[in-house]
């Protein structure tokens, strides 16, 4: 896979991306990451990238010109677009799914006020990572990158995510364990040491219920 992200703040990205998964996947060869300054690609002599609203109001908002000249310099029939907006569709599990089996994205990070309403034209998809308001779009580019590159073909292993929260019937993840056994009179459940892996099956299942019951009752209401 090859991925292209479009911000005016690449030095963000330089160690989230060089560390963890997404390190031993650039090694791997399972992904190529690149990352453009858009403020490369404008023709403004005092090399703007924004300007004030039409209509007026606060803010600056993004010109059309250096991200149109910056995506139309990388796309291919391959090409996947994606602007990272408020406004965008939420961002779940399965969009990391369906995302990690094109070939390549174009990832487009916005800032200031906004950005000019022409720019959807030239894209295939908007995301949101969330109801709120972030600086800029470079912060859920991080987090699309990541959940993505994990599911790659060989980054990890399948079963790794296969049983991860959401994957079933949209659970959240059961409770997990590891040693010491006993640790300040807290103790591992008795049925994770018994070697029944029915049972064990089992009480993952009911737990993954409960904690959701807990703390995403949404999730079943889905």
């Amino acid at each position: 896979m090859k991925i292209d992200i479009l911000t005016l703040f690449p030095e963000m990205f330089t160690n989230v991306f060089d560390e963890s998964i997404i390190k031993r996947a650039k090694e791997m060869g399972k992904v190529q990451i690149q990352i453009h300054n858009f403020r490369d690609y404008t023709t403004d002599s005092h090399n703007k990238v924004d300007d004030t609203p039409y209509g007026g109001g606060c803010g600056m908002v993004l010109m059309c010109q250096p991200i149109f000249d910056c995506v139309e310099s990388i796309k291919t029939d391959e090409s996947k677009v994606i602007l990272l907006t408020p406004s965008g569709v939420p961002y779940k599990q399965k969009n990391c799914y369906d995302l990690a089996k094109e070939k390549h994205l174009i990832i487009i990070c916005g800032h200031y006020e906004g950005f000019d309403e022409r720019i959807r034209s030239i894209i295939d998809m908007e995301i949101s990572i969330g109801d709120y308001v972030l600086t800029g779009g470079e912060i859920p580019a991080m987090v699309l990158v990541d959940s993505i590159v994990r599911l790659l073909p060989g980054v990890i292993k399948d079963q790794s995510h296969i049983e991860e929260s959401f994957q079933d019937n949209m659970l959240l993840d059961y409770p997990t364990y590891t040693k010491p056994r006993v640790y300040k009179n807290m103790e591992v459940p008795e049925v994770l040491l018994s070697g029944d892996h029915k049972k064990i099956e089992e009480y993952r299942k009911n737990e993954s219920i409960r904690k959701t019951k807990e703390i995403r009752p949404d999730l079943l209401e889905k």
